[in-house]
């Protein structure tokens, strides 16, 4: 039952994100009088629908993902002699692509700093202060020097702004090198070198500093306002370090998780409560907008980019180049999901 539940739950948090994302490029496409030949949930045959005006409104048969078809989109599916020019997104001045390209990354930040700010004025807010709550005994922090109480100002010549920071450059700092921390103890800078302990749980080994961070939480509007703008700022600084540190190759793509490794946590958030399951949804939106506005083909932030181009060169790319350009990065990363979820699998057993 616990299985069902959480498969349940998985296909609600991804529907929702998508639902918004899509629904972001529909109603500026709407708005500005494109063509949309269906808006759908899920990928797949289809299970049921139906039709108002221009659209067809449809539910898929694979719970993930889903799609808002626009007429001028794939030259190939467009009926020339039932769309209008002027329907057709190409033909649209490039403001109004690139607002409609921009609108589905953006519904989703609107909907995390919703979710957060939800989440704050209901169960209160953290201060996420960079201040060390405690200090395990013989772990590789007590060790090396570090103690309750100790605000952090920089890991690794990083600096620190809050407690997520602490996770943040902890988790991507290398585990077989020695970090550099600095606190401040008693209005004085300290420097501490620390390098995790290697331990074993559940059978796996993995490296521990022993240390844990605990903020007060607050409540009230003006506190829930507070905290919904450092912690949507600290996932924003997350997704773009993490992205940085991948194109440089300092995380590699086993770390990445797909589908498989999202089911993973979603029942992880479910043992820890709402609020939780509301915060991976709220962090899996800011997520997905931030990776569809990356400048690559195929993502919303690739179509960005062209109209870039054709406003720098005065003329647009070929539609039927940019189409082919899009369809081969699809390919691409439809086979970079296959190894991200193959690897997910492996991670699982």
């Amino acid at each position: 039952m616990s299985v069902i539940i959480n498969i349940l739950l998985f296909i609600l948090i991804l529907g929702i994100i998508v639902f918004i994302h899509e629904f972001g490029h529909f109603i500026l496409a709407k708005w500005n009088g494109v063509y949309v030949y269906e808006f759908a949930l899920g990928m797949g045959p289809k299970i049921c629908g139906f039709k108002k005006g221009e659209t067809e409104y449809n539910l898929r048969a694979i719970p993930i993902g889903g799609f808002c078809q626009l007429a001028g989109e794939d030259l190939d599916t467009d009926d020339d002699k039932k769309i209008p020019k002027d329907k057709r997104l190409q033909n649209k001045k490039a403001w109004q692509r690139f607002l409609i390209m921009l609108f589905g990354p953006m519904n989703n930040f609107i909907l995390a700093v919703l979710l957060i700010f939800l989440i704050a004025l209901i169960w209160g807010g953290a201060t996420m202060d960079p201040v060390i709550y405690k200090v395990e005994k013989d772990s590789a922090c007590e060790k090396a020097g570090l103690k309750a109480n100790d605000k952090v100002i920089s890991i690794n010549n990083n600096r620190i702004d809050t407690s997520d920071d602490i996770s943040l450059y902890l988790a991507v700092a290398s585990p077989k090198k020695t970090n550099t921390i600095v606190v401040e103890r008693d209005s004085k800078k300290v420097t501490i070198k620390v390098k995790p302990k290697k331990v074993k749980e559940d059978g796996k080994e993995t490296y521990k500093y022993g240390l844990s961070i605990k903020n007060k939480k607050t409540k009230g509007f003006v506190n829930a306002i507070v905290y919904t703008f450092k912690k949507t700022v600290s996932v924003f600084k997350q997704m773009f370090i993490t992205i940085g540190y991948l194109f440089t190759g300092r995380i590699s793509l086993n770390q990445l998780s797909g589908p498989v490794g999202i089911y993973s946590v979603v029942g992880q958030q479910r043992s820890a409560g709402l609020a939780s399951l509301i915060y991976l949804t709220a962090f899996l939106s800011i997520n997905v907008g931030v990776i569809n506005l990356l400048p690559i083909p195929a993502f919303d932030g690739g179509h960005i980019l062209f109209i870039i181009i054709e406003k720098i060169k005065g003329s647009p790319v070929k539609p039927e180049l940019e189409n082919k350009i899009h369809s081969i990065f699809l390919i691409l990363l439809m086979l970079l999901m296959v190894i991200i979820t193959i690897n997910d699998i492996i991670r699982l057993f």
